[in-house]
């Protein structure tokens, strides 16, 4: 799967030259993050104008339009994760209310998705990682700050700098006992 500054998400097969489906057409707000959810049967797409669309990857036409497309950030989505079975998404990214970290559900209405918004983060959070082991989010932002956050009790549970610039990566360890995280500085 590839995503551009223009928008445009195609998926491409091992062994083909050419793309096998294209997501979005250039012309598109620039993409920040794309994944695959665990079962691989659904990929997700940020972008900068704070939407994220999911699509089912096993189509058979060649421009498919997504089954969820959501603003979940007024400003910009930087990040997400899909949790549990896909049906819960997290998101990260930038509103003008300082909601930067939200959960989603996906099997509601567009309307009553939102599941719960943490306020954190002055100017937006850019990454975020999901500890599936601990039902945990951890989130970094663009002042250094991280946040963990507790996604069965729907808290904030620590929050500490740790760099003196935008958080651009996070890693966690597969036994989820640390996790890492890489700045732009």
């Amino acid at each position: 799967l590839t995503g551009a500054q223009d928008g445009s998400v195609r998926m491409f097969e091992w062994t083909r030259p050419q793309q096998l489906v294209c997501f979005r057409q250039a012309g598109n707000a620039r993409v920040t993050r794309m994944y695959f959810n665990a079962q691989g049967n659904k990929c997700g797409v940020a972008d900068g104008e704070g939407f994220l669309s999911i699509w089912q990857v096993n189509q058979t036409t060649s421009n498919p339009k997504p089954y969820l497309s959501w603003q979940c950030h007024s400003k910009t989505t930087s990040d997400f994760a899909f949790i549990t079975s896909s049906s819960l998404v997290a998101t990260s990214g930038q509103s003008n209310d300082n909601r930067n970290v939200c959960l989603w559900d996906t099997l509601v209405s567009s309307g009553n998705s939102l599941i719960h918004a943490f306020t954190c983060h002055d100017h937006g959070a850019t990454v975020l990682q999901y500890a599936p082991k601990h039902q945990l989010l951890i989130s970094g932002g663009r002042k250094g700050y991280i946040c963990v956050f507790d996604i069965r009790q729907r808290q904030i549970l620590f929050t500490f700098q740790a760099h003196e610039s935008a958080v651009k990566a996070l890693a966690l360890d597969t036994s989820e006992d640390y996790f890492v995280t890489g700045s732009a500085e």
